[in-house]
């Protein structure tokens, strides 16, 4: 089937209107709720980047409506787009929000989304908005979202992604768009346009990697959505089969689409549950993960020591050589998509959270150095295993005269295969709130984001987010 003779649109549209909270897994809401954690932990160490600071600048100087706050800002609000900017490129601002997985060998492993920063930014902030305060209407919107986004990034070829778009900011439009109609009751034609102009403003190049746009493009996603769902609202209009057609979404920025995997439709196997999503160990690009795990590993089981090292040489295929470009980083940004800097880090710091991605210590003379004396190598018979998986080997030259070779495992540390535990992610979450909210408010947060949709007071939630709250709750 061609994309001129697809009926995808439809589809969308159908299960979004037809899709309740009861026709959720047990097993989807439990991996939403985990989603859940993440993200709010990943908007609050977004929130103190100087690129947020630019961007809540910017918002307030523009006023308008108070329709929803902003992380870590206290009381203020903005109009609802511009907050829904500002929330989602704080999400993405540590490139350590969690990755949708495929197990089809011909998406290069980690070049699908991210898919939960869209549809739960514009969720979150579409709710705050239209005072909706019930966690099951919210978990459901965000859900729709999230599994409208997968389907269309899974079922578009990786020529989307490998001619340089950046999936994040391109699928994740839909993502915030229906998530955001949803909560605004839009259905039928209405809902149509939506999505016909999410397929119009859907954007990102993979140039701005490493750079302060390249988490913007998930800010203007979630901002994109948020407006394309208002706008179809007040009856602004749009084609209502956007993503179908010789010039529709699909033709057009994906050079069509995998018509027996569309065959599925939506929801019938909702992606958040299989095959599933990673949730991020490092805040850096997914293609390195599994490298980084390996040189940690290495590190410890030799008791390695930076001042041992003579050299590191790193052997990969294309598939990680060619995104993570950057030979040597200047500043924490570049460093996201830079191994030599990220086994630097490792060897240097033995971890590599977003308090080591910090440009006078990126730039400082041991990353410098070290980076230096590190060898990026294409190696063709990795390559020749496929991009399934991400394969890598990482040899170290000591000083003493000694080779140490650590090769990656398969098995991504933080996907439905190898998971993170729930108190480790409730780790990553205090990691990512330190030096933002006290213990206190931690703890509140997670009580309330572990019951989401049964229960919670998301009005308390947003407080505690913003810093408009006093926490009351204790662990202990």
């Amino acid at each position: 089937m061609s994309a001129a003779a697809s009926d995808i649109t439809r589809q969308a549209l159908h299960f979004v209107e037809t899709t309740g909270y009861a026709d959720l897994s047990p097993e989807a809401l439990r991996i939403g709720r985990r989603c859940i954690v993440d993200a709010l932990g990943l908007y609050l160490a977004g929130s103190r980047e100087h690129s947020l600071e630019i961007l809540i600048a910017d918002a307030l100087e523009q006023g308008g409506r108070a329709d929803a706050p902003l992380p870590a800002t206290g009381a203020r609000r903005v109009p609802a787009a511009l907050a829904a900017r500002i929330w989602g490129t704080a999400g993405h601002a540590h490139d350590w929000d969690d990755t949708q997985v495929s197990h089809d060998p011909a998406h290069i492993y980690g070049l699908l989304t991210h898919p939960t920063i869209p549809p739960l930014t514009a969720a979150l902030v579409m709710a705050e908005r239209l005072g909706i305060r019930d966690g099951k209407t919210v978990m459901l919107a965000f859900q729709l979202g999230f599994e409208v986004e997968c389907k269309i990034s899974e079922w578009m070829t990786p020529r989307h992604y490998r001619r340089g778009h950046h999936t994040s900011g391109t699928v994740g439009t839909f993502g915030a768009c229906v998530a955001a109609a949803h909560l605004l009751g839009l259905s039928g034609d209405r809902l149509a346009h939506a999505l016909g102009m999410a397929a119009s403003f859907a954007a990102g190049i993979r140039c701005n990697f490493g750079t302060m746009t390249k988490p913007l493009h998930v800010g203007r996603a979630c901002e994109n959505g948020v407006t394309a769902a208002l706008l179809a609202a007040r009856g602004f209009d749009a084609d209502p089969a956007a993503l179908d057609g010789p010039w529709g979404f699909f033709s057009v920025m994906g050079e069509g689409f995998d018509a027996e995997k569309a065959k599925e439709g939506f929801g019938q196997r909702l992606t958040i549950e299989t095959p599933g999503i990673s949730i991020k160990p490092y805040p850096s690009g997914i293609l390195t993960h599994q490298s980084m795990d390996a040189m940690l590993k290495l590190v410890l089981d030799h008791d390695l020591k930076p001042e041992q090292v003579e050299r590191l040489r790193f052997f990969a295929g294309k598939n990680i050589i060619e995104p993570i470009r950057y030979p040597i980083a200047r500043n924490h940004l570049q460093a996201k998509f830079s191994m030599p800097a990220l086994l630097a880090m490792i060897v240097l710091c033995r971890r590599a959270s977003h308090h080591e991605f910090e440009d006078a210590f990126v730039a400082g003379e041991a990353m410098q150095d070290l980076q230096a004396r590190t060898d990026v190598i294409n190696d063709p018979e990795i390559d020749a295993r496929g991009y399934d998986l991400i394969r890598s080997r990482i040899e170290v030259e000591t000083k003493d005269g000694r080779t140490l070779v650590q090769w990656a495992d398969e098995r991504y540390r933080g996907g439905p295969l190898n998971p993170i535990s729930d108190a480790d992610l409730d780790g990553k979450f205090r990691m990512c709130a330190e030096g933002v909210l006290d213990s206190a408010a931690q703890d509140e947060i997670l009580a309330l984001a572990r019951s989401f949709d049964t229960g919670a007071d998301l009005a308390r939630l947003m407080a505690l987010m913003t810093g408009a709250a006093q926490p009351v709750y204790s662990a202990a």
